[in-house]
């Protein structure tokens, strides 16, 4: 790991002198589009620690992450990530140096702004992001992103060679000119032949239509009609958290209901890159008639999506185990499929690809 003055994030955001590299770090900066097409994601949102597990103290001030104080401190991201790029800007008071998880390793951070920028990891074994901060001291974190690597295509842009239609149904899918996957009309299920567990999975959307409604739906029970997980489509949202839901909570060892929570959510149905039935959108992160990013990661019973870069769910499937996944949390591999809601349903998908997650480090 090489630190060096906040200058180098350039890499990242564009160039720009000394004066203004720190002027950055004091804020939240957007994700260029740029970096979005690329499939980066924000780790840290600049508002809350919404992704992470904080033993210690922690807290955000100025769209930074702060991390420690009085007693040591732990910060890891809830999802867990296969080979990947990282890159964050830090302000490390304190000692002995704070240190953070990468590649396998611990390695030490020291220092007044400086950056680790774009480190490779090719790990053999997926894990989370960590940081860890000795008592007495503190971590200020920015602009910490991660870019998934070595994902393969799974859709080739001519026709729909990998893929079946559910037969039977009212949907259609074709693909066009500018080797895009439209899907029009419902309702309707394709899917693919290929099936995945654990997995990253990036692609491109864009809905045609107001409040129009789809899914992406994995770890499906071959051969049987929208039967997974489902990651929402539907870019309609309140401007205010006022929308109710009921969320069950099980007990993460013996699997049984313990209780139900009532939230409020700003996404209607779920909202694009909601959990169905699970969890909803914590935030607005795309439109309509406008192309947007989405990012699920599914380990184990962990489930998480972002969307044009940001975190909207974070979600743990503690229900008892089950191999259909609308009853209990399913941990079989299964295809990838994309929903036909309802004879409105017009979109668009492309730059699809997966990459199947490495086992526990």
């Amino acid at each position: 790991m090489k630190p060096h003055l906040l200058a180098t994030i350039i890499l990242l955001i564009g160039s720009m002198g000394q004066a203004d590299a720190k002027k950055q770090a004091d804020r939240f900066p957007p994700m260029p589009s740029s970096f979005i097409d690329k499939g980066w994601l924000h780790l840290f949102d600049g508002t809350t620690t919404f992704g992470w597990t904080i033993d210690g103290e922690a807290k955000v001030e100025e769209g930074r992450l702060v991390v420690g104080g009085s007693k040591p401190t732990t910060a890891f991201t809830t999802t867990h990530f296969g080979p990947h790029i990282l890159s964050f800007a830090f302000k490390y008071n304190g000692s002995p140096p704070a240190e953070f998880l990468f590649d396998h390793q611990w390695r030490k951070l020291d220092g007044s702004w400086s950056a680790f920028d774009g480190g490779h990891a090719n790990l053999h074994k997926r894990g989370p992001i960590g940081f860890r901060v000795p008592a007495g001291s503190k971590l200020t974190l920015t602009v910490v992103r991660l870019q998934p690597v070595q994902l393969r295509s799974i859709f080739n842009g001519r026709d729909l060679y990998g893929w079946k239609v559910f037969p039977g149904k009212k949907s259609t899918f074709t693909v066009n000119d500018k080797k895009e996957l439209i899907l029009k009309n419902g309702p309707g299920d394709l899917q693919t032949e290929g099936s995945w567990g654990n997995f990253v999975l990036q692609l491109q959307c864009i809905s045609n239509g107001k409040y129009l409604n789809s899914g992406v739906f994995f770890r499906c029970r071959p051969g049987e009609y929208q039967n997974g997980y489902e990651a929402q489509i539907r870019n309609q949202f309140a401007t205010e958290s006022i929308l109710p839901y009921t969320i069950e909570e099980y007990d993460p060892k013996t699997h049984k209901l313990i209780g139900k929570t009532m939230i409020k959510s700003p996404a209607v149905d779920y909202g694009t890159g909601g959990i169905y039935r699970r969890q909803p959108a914590r935030r607005q992160m795309s439109r309509d008639l406008e192309w947007f990013n989405m990012t699920i990661i599914a380990h184990d019973n962990h489930f998480a999506t972002w969307v044009n870069g940001i975190q909207v769910t974070d979600w743990k499937d503690n229900r008892p185990h089950s191999d259909n996944a609308r009853n209990g949390c399913r941990l079989e591999a299964g295809p990838i499929s994309l929903q036909g809601h309802d004879p409105t349903t017009d979109l668009g998908f492309r730059n699809m690809r997966i990459a199947e997650m490495p086992p526990e480090r």
